[in-house]
């Protein structure tokens, strides 16, 4: 006999829950049966009594229950979270091999972890916990993954948190940042790491830096622009990190610059630069890029042949995805005026609102106004540490392609 407490929702939140999206909004509750804390695990019901799963609520959330399991048999106590942190862990080694020491080890719904982001760093685990539920049972989840990591042969010696996202106030939860203190870990450190990615090395500043110190889903996407960039004239705008730069130059570009509108990025991509001996063909530009390819269009002219658009999210909503639209094509038609014919042109969205056909149209219509044609090289997405599930388009957000301009 089950002892969770219960919730009756609507048909239209069971039709969705049947079809594998895991989330109930609070107004498809109808009525909850039994006493239950915030962040507990409860049954799902449909109107005719038929169980869908069992989810962790939050009255405090829109989304008021989050599903972690659709099998009536789970208990959700040690063993059962164990279990599923090795199913993440047993996916990573599979799918990353090599890179097993740099990956995202655990990205939310994906791998069933609602509202919790795992990213490793060597031996440095960088996580944000953005739901009650996963906030609840995180004194679990950590030492097991450091468990089971050192079970692996992995050196783990930092757990630090970054939960200062405004999301975790929608959730009830306060906003900090800090160490985990366990067996083994250090909580005393300058929070930078040295990482190696597509042998390019980089300090990661896991404290200070922008989400959890890196991005690491386009890391191969990275190694497709490298393998385009032999001899080119690369501009890199909103390089953050340096990292598409940096793999151009790596890969023989003729010369490559990075351009970002925050001189602290440009600080560090000039610093990652050096570290990897490539400052020879390289330059850096701390400037809006926005403007920067305006001014450029209005020279009627550029130096460049190979140009890449990384911008940061246009619109985290539905409600300003216009403007959004407006944003990709901006830059991207300016792109496409600036580079010859026969230049490459390396673009992406990671924002999961503007979806593959937005995006896709976007680009018809920029290179149309442009009066290009556009070949296409590549479509890609983000890197499979990052998993995809068809039936939470919430995990579908980064669109990549690399085109040439003919």
């Amino acid at each position: 006999m089950r002892s969770y407490p219960q919730a009756i929702v609507t048909e239209k939140a069971a039709a969705s829950l049947r079809k594998g999206h895991p989330w109930v909004y609070g107004e498809e509750v109808l009525a909850i049966r039994g006493d239950y804390r915030n962040g507990d695990p409860i049954d799902v019901l449909s109107e005719k009594e038929r169980y869908l799963g069992t989810g962790l609520i939050n009255d405090h959330s829109k989304i008021r229950i989050r599903l972690i399991t659709r099998n009536a048999n789970d208990r959700m106590d040690e063993a059962f979270w164990t279990r599923r942190l090795q199913y993440a862990l047993q996916y990573r080694k599979t799918v990353m091999g090599d890179d097993f020491a740099c990956c995202r080890l655990i990205f939310g719904e994906a791998d069933q972890f609602p509202g919790l982001t795992v990213d490793r760093f060597g031996p440095v685990l960088v996580a944000q916990v953005l739901s009650l539920g996963m906030e609840k049972v995180k004194h679990i989840l950590f030492p097991a993954l450091l468990t089971l990591l050192r079970q692996m042969g992995e050196e783990i010696e930092v757990i630090y948190e970054r939960n200062e996202a405004a999301i975790r106030e929608l959730e009830g939860l306060p906003r900090y940042q800090g160490f985990v203190q366990g067996e083994g870990l250090r909580t005393e450190t300058d929070g930078k790491v040295l990482i190696r990615e597509n042998g390019i090395q980089y300090e990661v500043d896991y404290i200070n830096g922008q989400k959890t110190g890196f991005f690491l889903d386009q890391k191969y996407n990275r190694a497709a622009v490298a393998r385009l960039a032999k001899g080119k004239h690369v501009l890199d705008c909103f390089t953050h990190t340096g990292a598409f730069a940096l793999n151009a130059a790596a890969a023989g570009a003729a010369h490559v610059t990075a351009v970002d509108v925050s001189e602290d990025a440009i600080a560090m991509a000039r610093a990652n630069a050096d570290r990897n001996g490539l400052t020879g063909n390289m330059d850096f530009i701390c400037a809006d890029v926005f403007d920067l390819l305006t001014d450029m269009a209005k020279q009627g002219r550029s130096p460049y042949d190979f140009i890449i658009l990384d911008p940061p999210a246009f619109t985290k909503s539905r409600a300003t995805i216009k403007n959004a639209i407006r944003g990709y094509k901006e830059i991207n038609l300016k792109a496409m005026k600036l580079l010859p014919r026969g230049g490459y042109l390396a673009t992406c969205s990671c924002s999961h609102f503007m979806n593959n056909t937005h995006f896709c149209q976007m680009m018809h219509n920029a290179a149309e106004d442009a009066q290009v044609s556009l070949r296409q090289i590549e479509g890609r997405q983000q890197s499979p540490d990052h998993p995809i599930l068809w039936n939470v388009p919430e995990t579908d957000y980064l669109k990549f392609y690399l085109f040439q301009i003919v």
